[in-house]
C-alpha cells in the first residue's frame, strides 16, 4: 500500500522523520487506549516496578512520584505479550506500510514499548539516538511513535533535530558510565534546531534510528501516551541482544525472509543492556556523572 508520496519520502531521507495521519483505525485506537487505561488502574496497587518480561526485568515501570491516588505509569515494555490489541497494531497499521516504502520491501519487527506521561508527571526523555541502544549490521531501522492521545506543545511532545541522522553517532557513554544520552555539549549545539512533533490521536511519526531527539515533562492537564514500535529492514541483523526482547522479535511483517545480511560502515561503543525496568534508570545516571565530573 502506498502511504507516502515522493515529496514525503524525500523529506524523510533529508530530515530523518515523516508524519502519517490515521496510522491506526479508530477501533484499534480505542482498544489500545482501553488496555493502557486498565494498566494504569492496576498500577495503583504497586509502589515499585512490577511484572516480568522475557529479560526477567519488570514490564511496568512507574515514575518516582507515583502513588495510588496519582498513578504515574511511565513505561510498558513489550506490551505485545500481554495484549492482543497491541499485537494486532504491530502487524497491521498504515505506518508500517510507510516503513516498507522507505526500507522495504522486506521488514521485520524489532521491539515495542509504551512511553507515557501522565498530567503533571516529571518524566522527560533526554536527547539521544535510538541506534546507540541497539547496534545492527546496518542502520535501516525506523522507530514508529503512535499517538494514543492528542499530542500538543504542552504535554511533552517529541522534539526532533532535523538532519542529525546524517550526523556522526554521538557518544552515549560518559566518564565510563552508559547514560543513554548525549553530552550536554552535543545537546547545547543542537537543541536550538529541535522542533516539536504534534498531532491528533491515531497518527504517527516515523523516525530514523540515528535521529537526535528528546522530550520534556508533561506540564498540561492531559496525558501523552505513545506506543513505540520499532521495525528494521529484514537484512539488518542485530549485533547485540535486544534491549526490549519479545517472542515476536524478528517476525517478518512485510515482504519475505531472505536469509541475507547487509552491512554498513560505522563505529560505536557497545551499549549497556539495561538491568532496570527501563532506560529511564540509565538516563538518570546522567545527573550522577555531571555531579562527579
Amino acid at each position: 500500500m502506498t502511504v507516502l508520496n515522493q515529496d514525503q519520502i524525500d523529506a524523510y531521507w533529508r530530515d530523518g522523520f515523516a508524519f502519517v495521519e490515521n496510522a491506526v483505525t479508530g477501533e484499534q485506537l480505542q482498544a489500545l487506549i482501553a488496555d493502557f487505561d486498565g494498566w494504569v488502574e492496576e498500577s495503583r496497587q504497586h509502589t515499585e516496578p512490577y511484572g516480568e518480561t522475557l529479560a526477567s526485568r519488570p514490564r511496568f515501570d512507574i515514575a518516582p512520584e507515583h502513588t495510588a491516588e496519582t498513578p504515574r505509569l511511565r513505561r510498558v515494555a513489550s506490551p505485545l505479550e500481554v495484549s492482543d490489541a497491541y499485537l494486532d497494531a504491530m502487524r497491521n497499521n498504515r505506518a508500517l506500510d510507510a516503513v516498507a516504502q522507505l526500507i522495504g520491501p522486506n521488514v521485520s519487527f524489532n521491539n515495542a514499548k509504551i512511553n507515557a506521561k501522565q498530567p503533571g508527571a516529571s518524566t522527560e526523555v533526554k536527547y539521544h539516538q535510538d541506534f546507540m541502544f541497539q547496534p545492527h549490521s546496518n542502520e535501516d531501522l525506523i522507530t514508529v511513535l503512535f499517538f494514543l492521545d492528542d499530542v500538543t506543545l504542552e504535554n511533552g511532545p517529541l522534539n526532533v533535530v532535523p538532519g542529525t541522522h546524517r550526523s556522526p553517532l554521538f557518544d552515549h557513554w560518559h566518564e565510563g558510565v552508559y547514560t543513554g544520552t548525549v553530552s550536554k555539549q552535543v545537546e547545547d549545539a543542537h537543541v536550538d534546531r529541535a522542533i516539536p512533533v504534534t498531532g491528533p490521536a491515531g497518527s504517527a511519526v516515523l523516525m530514523h534510528t540515528r535521529l537526535l531527539h528528546g522530550s520534556a515533562p508533561n506540564h498540561s492537564d492531559h496525558p501523552r501516551t505513545l506506543l513505540i514500535n520499532e521495525y528494521r529492514a529484514e537484512d539488518s541483523k542485530p549485533l547485540q541482544e535486544n534491549h526490549i526482547p519479545s517472542i515476536y522479535q524478528g517476525e517478518v511483517v512485510r515482504g519475505v525472509a531472505t536469509n541475507m545480511v547487509r552491512c554498513s560502515s560505522y563505529e560505536m561503543e557497545f551499549p549497556e543492556v539495561p538491568t532496570g525496568a527501563s532506560f529511564f534508570s540509565q538516563q538518570a545516571k546522567t545527573d550522577e556523572v555531571v555531579a562527579t565530573s
